[in-house]
Formats: C-alpha cells, sequence, structure tokens
C-alpha cells in the first residue's frame, strides 16, 4: 500500500550519464562564476541591485545539463526571462499586496512566454523576484528586466553557447532540415511514403495533451533511428562489406573526360569513383558530368559530394542516402579513404530482398 502511493515519487532515470553531470556541474560553475564577475565589475560593488539573481541558477541548469531542450534555446532564455520580468513588475505595480501581486506576475509571464514561444521554466522565479524582491528592484522598475535580468541571461547564455561547443555539444540545438524530394515534385522522399508521417506525430501530440521537452523534428528523427535499429534486432545486421562490389571500375584524376566517358559507356555504368594513385578516392564521375566537360581532366568535371562508408556500417544506414536521390552509390573506404569496394542501388536492392527471402524461408521451415 505503501509502496504503491510514495511510486510516483520515485526518482526519474537520467540519460547523462558521469561524464554529462560532470560536463554540467562545470559548465553551471564557469558560467556562473563568469556572470556574477562580470555584472560585480558592470554594476559596481556598491550597487544596492543584486549581481546575480537566483533565477539564473535554474537557467543554468536547463543550459549545461538539458541544452537540447527547447525550453533552453537562446530564445527561451532570453526572452523568457526579460519577459517574466516585465510581467513581475507590471503585477507589483497593479496589486500592491505581494501575495496576489506573486500570482498575477508567474500566470502573466507562463501566458506572455507562451504567446511569444519562450517558455523558460526560470522566468516564473524572474516574475517573482520582480514582485518579492525587495525596495531595491521596486525601485529600479521597468529597468529590472534589462539590468540585471537581461545582464544575467545574456551573459550566462554566452558561456553556455561557448562551452556546449566546446565540449561538443551542439548548441544552439538544430533540428536536422526536413526532407525534400530532389527532383522538386510534391512527392515526400522514398524513405517516407512508408510508416508513419509527420502528420501522424502532430495527431498523436494533440492527443497527448501534454507539454513535452522534445521538439517534434526531434520526436521525428529519433523514432527514425528507432526503426533502423529495431529492424535490426528483428531481421539481423547485414554489412556494407558483405553486398559491395571489389572489381570495382574506376577512373583517374588527370585522364581525359572522353576516356572515362567511354569506359562508362562500355561498361554500362552509370557513374565511376575517382581513385588517385594511392588508391584514395577523391571524387565520383558520372555522364552528366563527361558529358559537360568536354576537353578536361576528369579531376575538374568531377563531383565531391561522396556517400563513403566503412565496410563494417549496416546497409540500412544506405537506404536515407541512396534513396533520397542525392547519390546513387555509396563507396566503401577504409580509415584513410583508400577505395575498397563500391555499393549500387542495385545492388542495396538485391540485399535487402534476399533477406526477405531468407527470412520467409526460415520462418517457413521453422
Amino acid at each position: 500500500m505503501l509502496s504503491r502511493l510514495f511510486a510516483p515519487l520515485a526518482p526519474v532515470w537520467s540519460p547523462l550519464g558521469r561524464l554529462g553531470w560532470l560536463r554540467a556541474c562545470l559548465g553551471a560553475l564557469i558560467g556562473i562564476l563568469v556572470t556574477g564577475t562580470v555584472c560585480r565589475l558592470w554594476l559596481g560593488a556598491d550597487s544596492a541591485l543584486p549581481i546575480l539573481i537566483a533565477p539564473m541558477g535554474a537557467s543554468a541548469v536547463l543550459l549545461f545539463a538539458v541544452p537540447a531542450s527547447p525550453l533552453a534555446q537562446p530564445w527561451s532564455v532570453i526572452g523568457g526571462n526579460v519577459i517574466s520580468a516585465l510581467m513581475g513588475v507590471a503585477a507589483a505595480r497593479l496589486l500592491h499586496d505581494p501575495v496576489p501581486a506573486a500570482g498575477l506576475g508567474v500566470a502573466a509571464a507562463i501566458g506572455a512566454m507562451s504567446l511569444a514561444r519562450c517558455l523558460h521554466p526560470p522566468g516564473g522565479a524572474v516574475a517573482l523576484t520582480a514582485v518579492i524582491g525587495g525596495p531595491a528592484i521596486w525601485a529600479a522598475g521597468w529597468s529590472f528586466a534589462l539590468v540585471p535580468v537581461g545582464l544575467n541571461s545574456a551573459i550566462l547564455l554566452a558561456i553556455a553557447w561557448a562551452f556546449n561547443n566546446a565540449t561538443r555539444h551542439r548548441y544552439p540545438h538544430r533540428v536536422a532540415p526536413p526532407s525534400r524530394n530532389t527532383h522538386g515534385t510534391a512527392d515526400p522522399p522514398p524513405q517516407e511514403r512508408v510508416g508513419y508521417t509527420a502528420a501522424d506525430i502532430d495527431v498523436v501530440l494533440a492527443r497527448y495533451d501534454e507539454l513535452l521537452d522534445v521538439s517534434r523534428d526531434d520526436l521525428d528523427a529519433l523514432f527514425r533511428q528507432v526503426e533502423a535499429q529495431a529492424h535490426r534486432r528483428l531481421h539481423g545486421e547485414i554489412v556494407c562489406g558483405r553486398i559491395m562490389s571489389r572489381d570495382v571500375v574506376q577512373a583517374r584524376p588527370g585522364e581525359g573526360v572522353g576516356q572515362a566517358r567511354d569506359r562508362l559507356l562500355e561498361r554500362r555504368l552509370a557513374a565511376m569513383p575517382v581513385v588517385d594513385e594511392d588508391g584514395r578516392v577523391t571524387g565520383i564521375v558520372g555522364h552528366a558530368e563527361l558529358l559537360a566537360g568536354a576537353g578536361r581532366t576528369v579531376s575538374e568535371v568531377m563531383a565531391r559530394d561522396l556517400c563513403l562508408v566503412a565496410p563494417e556500417t549496416p546497409i540500412d544506414e544506405l537506404l536515407p542516402a541512396l534513396s533520397g536521390g542525392l547519390h546513387h552509390m555509396a563507396i566503401v573506404a577504409d580509415g584513410d579513404g583508400r577505395l575498397i569496394g563500391l555499393i549500387s542501388q542495385t545492388d542495396l536492392l538485391a540485399a535487402l530482398w534476399r533477406g526477405h527471402v531468407a527470412e520467409r524461408v526460415a520462418g517457413a521451415l521453422g
């Protein structure tokens, strides 16, 4: 009975890990220390205004512990804190009793942040500080939103921006651009025509009717990776080294485009990798490049945007690249970029089909 009663109070599992917590702690230490030092120099040691307001501690938790959160992005931090300060000052001036003014200030801050799309939980504490912060804050009036609130927020944000990127945590968090059909038609990309769609995510989120601390686009990217991982677990993992072509027709950087084009036509190929004397892949050349480069060398016309993979790469990771229209083959190379093999769209399709047939046969025999 007691265990059921207190079950909702149990700690929630945290994915940060030991290194993540150490990184967050170090970032918060540096962020608050630098912010306080700069603000003390800015305001002067004898300033009646606080050099640091308490809500900055909560902002630091978001900025350094969960920098990918929508609640920790730059506009959420700056806009959320400053707008909340303005709401708190307005509430304090409207209602002279601090208790109802505090409630009004926090409620108005939540509403204003939601309208401005900059929801930031520490903003509620900023609004409360504006109401109950004491004579110095009351005397500052509307300028409290700029100094110290805006100043604290801007400095802490700058430190978080630098620290997170220096520790290989991309900040601000950037969502991958939506997939587009490379042929300019209205159809979705091939890899998105089967399974769930973005509209399905919207419907479920609307039905969920609660704010999740993750963006819809991040959910989509996560679900796509979950699908790929589930496919490997259920159907086994086939790596590129097993299905690649090893006897690869190649072009040399210094040869003429006419010679290279003749080789493509003779072998009935759409494209071939360009390999230097050391066996390193430097580009790829197809009919389009060769037709546009009469009288020039292969290195002058070759494409340099390659789909390079390692032999141990699972073949399902090739599906987005080879089905999206940007690449028609994957080049298998070692760690030094030396050519090992080639996987065409046909190779990939055949491997997936054979894997499907083998699975069906095994199921029938079992």
